[in-house]
């Protein structure tokens, strides 16, 4: 007896006859729908920034967290279900503390990412669960610089630079042409601005974004300020205004 298309949509476990699993591509696209997200690695560490735009000006800007802390050296952005990130960024940080508890050493940037994308994977398999609805960067230092991009399926890749959510596409073709391996942390960030304000179509405000970075030299995540941030958009928007009057 064949099943019905609905049966395929409702059934997590079960392959369509043309292999798809269409709850793992609804995942996917309600992370497409999401706030851009971008992580840009480089000799000198690694940044990762978010779009957090507010929509009403009664809302309080800091209750909106896009770039979490995961341990010292580790931060993770994130894009989707903002309540689906709660759940993994928690996960994430339950790891980590396993790993300085049991073997008294953080926990590898790799091994963290692999961990993480392992649990999401579980969520395809089982009946009674839904897959989560969000995908992470994963950025931090250990032996050197790492940036990696998790998938609502479970899937794990390494970048040089990335972005996750509405704006994917334009960010990717911007540093397909700009990334350069050679570029320091603040080139990195500068373009990072640059990138995201092509994504959202406009110049970035100062509070429109949440930025994090961890250097190699200490190895500790920090988040950037309003007063260093101003320096850079000052930069950034320049590049994206006159880019934009050319359009």
């Amino acid at each position: 007896m064949q099943i019905p298309q609905m049966g395929y949509d409702r059934a997590i476990t079960v392959f369509s006859p043309d292999g798809r699993l269409f709850q793992v591509e609804y995942a996917r696209e309600a992370v497409k729908r999401g706030a851009t997200a971008i992580g840009v690695k480089t000799k000198e560490g690694v940044i990762i920034l978010a779009d957090r735009r507010v929509a009403s000006k009664l809302l309080e800007i800091d209750t909106i967290e896009k770039v979490y802390k995961i341990d010292e050296h580790i931060c993770i952005a994130t894009s989707g279900l903002v309540a689906d990130a709660r759940v993994l960024v928690d996960r994430a940080r339950i790891e980590a503390q396993i790993s300085r508890l049991t073997y008294d050493e953080p926990i590898s940037v790799k091994d963290l990412a692999r961990k993480i994308c392992d649990f999401k994977q579980q969520y395809t398999q089982y009946g009674g669960v839904r897959p989560f609805g969000v995908s992470l960067l994963i950025a931090g230092v250990d032996d050197e610089p790492k940036l990696y991009e998790t998938d609502p399926s479970g899937a794990l890749l390494e970048y040089k630079a990335t972005a996750i959510g509405a704006g994917r596409n334009t960010v990717m073709d911007y540093f397909e042409k700009e990334y350069s391996e050679d570029m320091s942390l603040e080139d990195a960030i500068v373009k990072g601005i640059v990138a995201m304000g092509k994504a959202i179509e406009s110049e970035v405000s100062v509070d429109g974004i949440d930025m994090g970075m961890v250097r190699v030299d200490d190895k500790k995540f920090r988040q950037l300020e309003e007063d260093e941030l101003k320096a850079y958009l000052k930069k950034a928007n320049e590049i994206i205004k006159t880019e934009l009057e050319k359009q």
